[in-house]
């Protein structure tokens, strides 16, 4: 009897480590940090918000699940720490970060709230490499996984100082080599790009991340394929997530369930929508829509969004119904501007009558016209047919005529002698400006005196 009892002390002693190891194989821990609230920067809006849903998601799937916001520098070290000895005995150990993150000569970094972060050289004592993040998590057995929703636009970079030229400070972060196995880091941005906050409750990264890491027994590689598909649609394509390591060849999922293939997971919506209802007609929607297309009518298009209330066909019929709502309003009167009586409606009509004969101004005194500046010609008159003179201009030109004739008939008598006299002078000059005037040659006046002053 004495014997027995040893034999069954190292029996019991072999059931209780084999169930030890047992709950160790099962074991999932995961560390969740959010940073909003920052001393020398602007408050990041979501992270605290990302923190919560990823440590809720997370405690629902059987993970042990430690929360932490708003870390400073030797907080954040600390608790990172102490995380190590939860991992050491796990089968999977996550750690989800979201807050600034940045990137110096090739090595990413987490900064804690409280990093001031002046000039380069004081990255490596004001913030947590991600590579130390990694150290504290390598003891877990199946799965290494790192979530950084930590490529935002660092204002850190802007006012930080160089102090050695061939130091580079890179924009969101950099790309990572991973040496260890089974060890995934999911970026919420490919390397050297910047992600979105978002306008939401969570970032676009962390809200698709809800949506999809989660199905039971779907596998990570495939669950991080849907969670970039859906931020690059989410966000026209301005931002990608990336993947960075390696696993093995079976199905690892956080939730353990039935292996399930992609083409089995219907991706969610991003809101809840309500089912659309079934055609009382059993029809297809577009056949419906159509239907209600040829009779046209508000009442027809009411009828078809009380069936389809959702979908591609409910937004072309309310449209629809839009046009023809603005069809059926009436349009507002329009005042026409003022305008002057002559084109105004309310004006008598008066009718149309030529334009007044515009009396052409006095031809002025043959002397009083210079050579250069005469009027031209008109072209409806010709000497037959001259331009009646004014009375004004008859003393002149009876005055112009008598000394005309006179000099020609002493220019006759004198066989020419004086042709080259004042009077010819003057005749020439204003000869032709006379002819050009109208005046007549009735009398024989510019004739005798062309023939005088040739």
């Amino acid at each position: 009897m004495r014997k027995a009892i040893p034999i069954v002390l190292i029996l019991l002693g072999s059931l209780l480590s084999v169930a030890a190891s047992a709950q160790d194989a099962n074991k999932r821990v995961a560390l969740v940090i959010g940073n909003a609230e920052y001393v020398n920067a602007a408050k990041l809006p979501n992270p605290a918000n990302d923190a919560t849903a990823v440590s809720v998601l997370l405690e629902s799937a059987g993970f042990t699940v430690e929360t932490h916001t708003d870390l400073g520098n030797s907080e954040m070290r600390r608790v990172i720490r102490n995380f190590s000895d939860q991992a050491k005995n796990a089968d999977m150990a996550v750690v989800y970060y979201a807050g600034h993150g940045l990137e110096v000569d090739g090595t990413n970094f987490l900064v804690p709230t409280d990093a001031k972060l002046q000039r380069d050289i004081d990255v490596e004592d004001e913030a947590v490499a991600l590579d130390r993040v990694l150290k504290m998590i390598e003891p877990a057995r199946r799965l290494k996984l790192v979530i950084l929703d930590a490529c935002r636009d660092n204002p850190f970079i802007r006012t930080m100082a160089r102090t050695m030229m061939t130091r580079t400070v890179g924009r969101g972060l950099a790309r990572i080599d991973l040496v260890t196995s089974d060890t995934l880091v999911a970026y919420a941005a490919r390397a050297g790009s910047t992600a979105a906050d978002g306008d939401g409750t969570n970032s676009p990264f962390t809200g698709a991340l809800l949506r999809h890491i989660a199905v039971p027994g779907l596998d990570l590689r495939i669950a991080f394929g849907n969670v970039r598909d859906e931020v690059l649609r989410v966000t026209n394509s301005r931002q990608e997530p990336f993947v960075y390591g390696s696993l093995g060849g079976g199905i690892i999922a956080l939730v353990p369930g039935a292996s399930v293939s992609n083409d089995q997971v219907a991706a969610p919506a991003p809101a809840a929508t309500p089912a659309p209802t079934r055609s009382p007609t059993g029809g297809e929607p577009w056949r419906d829509y159509e239907a209600t297309a040829q009779i046209g009518t508000l009442e027809a298009w009411d009828e078809f969004l009380r069936v389809y209330k959702t979908g591609f066909y409910a937004n072309l019929a309310r449209a629809q119904r839009a046009k023809l709502m603005a069809a059926a309003t009436p349009a507002a009167p329009v005042v026409p501007p003022a305008v002057s009586a002559i084109a105004s409606p309310a004006a008598s009509p008066v009718p149309a009558s030529p334009p007044a004969a515009v009396e052409p101004p006095p031809a002025p005194a043959l002397a009083a016209i210079p050579p250069d500046t005469a009027a031209p010609p008109s072209r409806s008159r010709t000497l037959a047919q001259p331009e009646p003179v004014k009375p004004q201009k008859r003393e002149v030109e009876r005055k112009r005529k008598q000394a005309a004739t006179a000099h020609a008939a002493a220019g006759a008598e004198g066989g020419g002698a004086k042709n080259d006299s004042v009077f010819c002078s003057y005749v020439r000059q204003h000869l032709g400006t006379a002819i050009k005037w109208g005046l007549d040659n009735r009398d024989g006046a510019i004739t005798a005196a062309k023939r005088a002053c040739r």
